[in-house]
């Protein structure tokens, strides 16, 4: 493990202080090798499993290096899903946030005039899916004269997921002299040549792992008759008793089914795939992450790229259709030198496509047997305490940073001509108040949002009620975080 500490680099003040608040002490290998190369300005392949902190890696010199005082978006990050893309945005905001980084996702099935004027303020960086970031490439509203920067995300889901002819469009829009970052969890053919095309003698970093999986997962299969799924399930479920686990299946009707069955059992479960409105997958996703609920029945749409720390159990209830998919599902437990176990449900017609994950993962998967009878009425009555307790609240590791942070919302915008320099202007002569304490600020038509840092928001709310901006008395009050 590296000794070195997030203070050996040569990192802002304003940036230590975030991960400080977000409670980051030790870079993590893929930190420790893509921080100072992305800090010099080159180009770069890293090879790094799921659950490395791949995301940090590239968005604490990212935060470092854009301009503040640029208005155009300085960095492009490019992700799979919108999930992640929301998930990285989420992270750079708190890496940036002491330094007042703005960063905008785009996404599909989220309305484009939304994002249009988001992209009219100032946007140092935007996280993106390929489809809705090339729309606004054509359309002409995400400006991209001033972008120094491009990090490819999961560049293999990217490619799997039929992006290349997108992400390779947007690349060719980009300025020539740029930084190029590719991430990618494994290197088939496909991201070799996008890497070989489009990256400049780049510096190649590979984050060893034992095989495609990392050591800290416990694999093992079960065989199982199709019909005899749902009862082993239940039996794994007292057997295990996991605190947080994901079970995947193939289809959304498979989930559907599933989440009836096991809701019907008054099991503490919710589902997530492709089939649901957006923002109900991100009430879903961020229920779980809290631990509103233990059991969370996914489609591959959840396998890749979400970052829930302490997830102990991924059982694959469907084993997946693709080899990849394999590795990036039990990707989800064992994250961050946690431990974890991966089980897979293998029925009489599933031997050919386990056969092609074992060759492709590099070991034969061990084969255990049902818990028997034995063994559940064992445990059922510690799992039946459990269930009846009901879940534990998980502490997110931004909860530190953003209760000390609360958004101001004023009734003013642009329309009356105000300017972010107004704000910070009349903000930071209040007493007791300073420019350091306040943070994004975003200038719409008709409101404004002002983040207030530091636990002085209800003294800013307070002494802004009687405070005029540009000689006007605005409405202000405590907005929606």
């Amino acid at each position: 493990m590296s000794e070195k500490k997030f203070t050996d680099y040569a990192l802002s003040e304003d940036i230590l202080r975030a991960l400080s608040s977000l409670g980051y002490e030790t870079p993590t290998e893929v930190q420790t090798e893509v921080i100072p190369v992305a800090l010099a300005n080159k180009d770069l392949v890293v090879k790094s499993q799921t659950g490395s902190g791949k995301t940090a890696a590239y968005g604490i010199p990212l935060c470092e290096l854009v301009d503040w005082n640029e208005n155009k978006p300085q960095a492009l990050i490019l992700t799979p899903t919108r999930e992640l893309a929301v998930q990285v945005n989420e992270d750079l905001t708190n890496i940036g946030r002491f330094k007042r980084i703005k960063s905008t996702p785009l996404f599909g099935k989220h309305p484009f005039h939304v994002q249009r004027a988001e992209l009219k303020q100032r946007t140092h960086m935007v996280v993106g899916t390929p489809g809705r970031v090339l729309d606004h490439i054509e359309r002409g509203t995400l400006p991209l004269e001033r972008i120094s920067y491009l990090v490819i995300d999961e560049a293999d889901e990217m490619l799997n997921m039929g992006f290349i002819e997108q992400v390779q469009s947007i690349i060719q829009a980009l300025p020539q002299d740029r930084v190029t970052m590719l991430f990618s969890a494994t290197f088939p053919e496909d991201v070799a040549r996008l890497s070989r095309k489009y990256l400049d003698k780049p510096a190649e970093i590979e984050i060893k792992a034992s095989g495609l999986t990392t050591a800290t997962i416990e694999h093992s299969l079960i065989q199982v008759m199709e019909a005899d799924k749902l009862e082993l399930l239940q039996s794994l479920l007292i057997v295990e008793n996991p605190d947080s686990l994901i079970v995947f299946c193939r289809t959304q009707e498979n989930v559907d089914k599933l989440f009836r069955e096991m809701a019907d059992l008054e099991y503490p479960v919710d589902r997530i795939h492709g089939g649901m409105e957006q923002e109900e997958r991100f009430e879903v996703m961020n229920a779980f992450r809290r631990g509103q609920f233990r059991y969370l029945i996914a489609t591959d749409v959840a396998a890749r790229g979400i970052d829930i720390t302490n997830i102990t159990h991924v059982i694959n209830y469907d084993i997946p259709l693709e080899k990849e998919s394999y590795v990036h599902r039990t990707g989800r437990t064992g994250r961050a030198g946690k431990t974890g176990k991966a089980i897979t449900f293998v029925t009489p017609k599933d031997y050919k496509r386990l056969a092609d994950i074992e060759a492709y993962i590099g070991f034969a998967i061990p084969k255990v047997k049902a818990p028997s009878e034995e063994a559940v009425d064992q445990r059922r009555e510690q799992f039946e305490q459990k269930r009846n307790n009901g879940p534990e609240l998980k502490k997110d590791k931004r909860e530190q940073l953003n209760k000390q942070i609360m958004k101001l919302n004023f009734n003013g915008g642009k329309k009356k001509k105000l300017r972010a320099v107004d704000f910070v202007g009349t903000i930071a002569k209040l007493e007791g108040v300073n420019a350091d304490d306040i943070g994004i600020i975003t200038i719409l038509d008709h409101v404004t949002d002002v983040e207030i840092l530091n636990g002085k928001g209800s003294l800013v709310l307070e002494l802004m009620r009687d405070t005029t901006i540009k000689g006007k008395l605005l409405k202000v009050r405590r907005g929606k975080r």
